[in-house]
């Protein structure tokens, strides 16, 4: 493939869904969604420790018992904010809350479950090295989707085999996004002219 003209991470997973005929829709906006968290927090990565609001969040201990840095918090916010609106997700956990969340009832219930780390290696930030975010997308049971339920812990511990999306993004002195639904792997670098994630290694 040429990439004298890179695909849009947009049209890559349109070019990807049109393997499944009968599919919705949905996984690919869930993946823009999570893309779109991806950059919001690229821009406030970029400020380093002037990022805005960070006097006012951090100090807490995270599941794995480290004590969470202030844009850990930040980002934490930005993917619940930025996915948890559409109607595609039906709960969401992350390494930053004890506790599954909880699709806020103003919202509509979905059938995908988004696992992720907001903002992997936080500390490297005060020595200016690359951090990243770390996602998953799992199918959730039915009888959350249908709204019979919420959402728990156990729904989201499920083989590896079972997801139906997964990557990671890196910011450092550019802005990759690494996906796989499941055909392959692939990288898109963050044009900040268009502010669009552009194939650039189409197989990793």
């Amino acid at each position: 493939m040429s990439l004298t003209h890179p695909l849009t991470l947009t049209q890559y997973l349109i070019e990807q869904r049109r393997r499944f005929p009968g599919a919705s829709g949905a996984l690919n906006a869930s993946i823009l969604d999570v893309a779109l968290a991806c950059k919001a927090i690229a821009r406030t990565v970029a400020f380093g420790r002037l990022a805005p609001g960070l006097d006012q969040v951090g100090g807490q201990t995270n599941v794995q018992g480290e004590v969470q840095q202030p844009l850990d918090v930040l980002s934490n916010e930005v993917f619940l904010r930025r996915t948890e609106w559409a109607g595609h997700l039906a709960g969401m956990a992350s390494e930053e809350m004890a506790e599954p969340y909880q699709i806020p009832q103003a919202w509509p219930r979905g059938k995908y479950l988004l696992v992720f780390d907001p903002l992997d290696g936080s500390s490297n930030i005060d020595v200016n090295l690359t951090v990243g975010s770390i996602f998953s997308i799992l199918r959730a049971p039915a009888g959350v989707t249908a709204g019979e339920r919420d959402v728990e812990e156990a729904d989201f511990l499920q083989p590896g085999a079972a997801q139906v999306a997964a990557g990671y993004a890196l910011y450092g002195p550019s802005t990759m996004f690494i996906l796989s639904v499941g055909n392959g792997v692939v990288g898109f670098t963050l044009d900040p002219n268009l502010g669009e994630f552009m194939l650039t290694h189409p197989q990793l």
